[in-house]
């Protein structure tokens, strides 16, 4: 099994293979939570636009969304695990456009096929990609808007070649350890578009038994769903 860690929106256009989209801080966190919270599927799209368009066509799916880290004006919700945490979602669709996360689902159009990644799951991915045994693993640290580095996806990313290799790092000190560096943000009291409660949501490490896979609604749309690893 070849494996890559690549990074950034430049990253996701190089993925070939099964690719891991990665978004810790806080796009595939989030889905990981919503997805436990009952959710039926989610549209990970790139635009604000046709998030809109995807809401008008369905009045009954709801807007998840986020720039700059701040929620986007019209949607019922931004993009932060600790606020949307209780929502009963059970059998909803979900709409979600973030500056990173779903930018990479978009850009990742040489993929043999995407499961997204995030630290609450990463030991469920690392299981998926071992029982599809592929000839090459992407894995895409997607960064700070897709287009910086963020040292909580580099992290991810090794964390999950360290499982496929044998070799496993101690990944709960070193995610708790990001407090101190990228998730600092949570804890400035001078921004809003991070609730400090969303830090312990990201970094609860192997939370989750399922990954999160792209797949296709009836008309050929891409929709996220989870599925249970059966290992796990």
């Amino acid at each position: 099994m070849e494996i890559q860690i690549l990074e950034l929106i430049e990253g996701a256009r190089r993925a070939e293979g099964l690719t891991v989209v990665i978004d810790v801080f806080r796009a595939f966190t989030l889905e990981c939570w919503l997805f436990s919270q009952g959710a039926e599927c989610i549209y990970p799209v790139g635009q604000v636009e046709d998030a809109l368009a995807l809401k008008r066509e369905d009045p009954r799916r709801i807007l998840f969304g986020e720039r700059g880290g701040a929620i986007i004006e019209g949607f019922e919700y931004g993009n932060s695990p600790s606020e949307t945490a209780g929502l009963d979602l059970r059998g909803k669709t979900l709409i979600h456009t973030t500056s990173a996360g779903t930018q990479g689902i978009e850009n990742a159009v040489m993929a043999d096929e995407i499961i997204t990644g995030s630290l609450v799951n990463a030991r469920a991915a690392a299981a998926y990609i071992r029982q599809k045994a592929p000839r090459k693993v992407s894995l895409v640290a997607m960064g700070n808007a897709g287009v910086r580095r963020a040292g909580e996806d580099v992290l991810c990313a090794e964390y999950i070649k360290s499982l496929l290799e044998d070799k496993p790092l101690d990944i709960q000190p070193l995610a708790d350890a990001l407090r101190y560096t990228e998730g600092a943000k949570f804890f400035d009291p001078d921004q809003t578009a991070f609730p400090m409660e969303d830090f312990a949501f990201c970094v609860s490490c192997d939370r989750f038994p399922f990954v999160i896979r792209l797949e296709r609604d009836p008309q050929g749309r891409k929709i996220l769903r989870p599925f249970q690893v059966p290992s796990l």
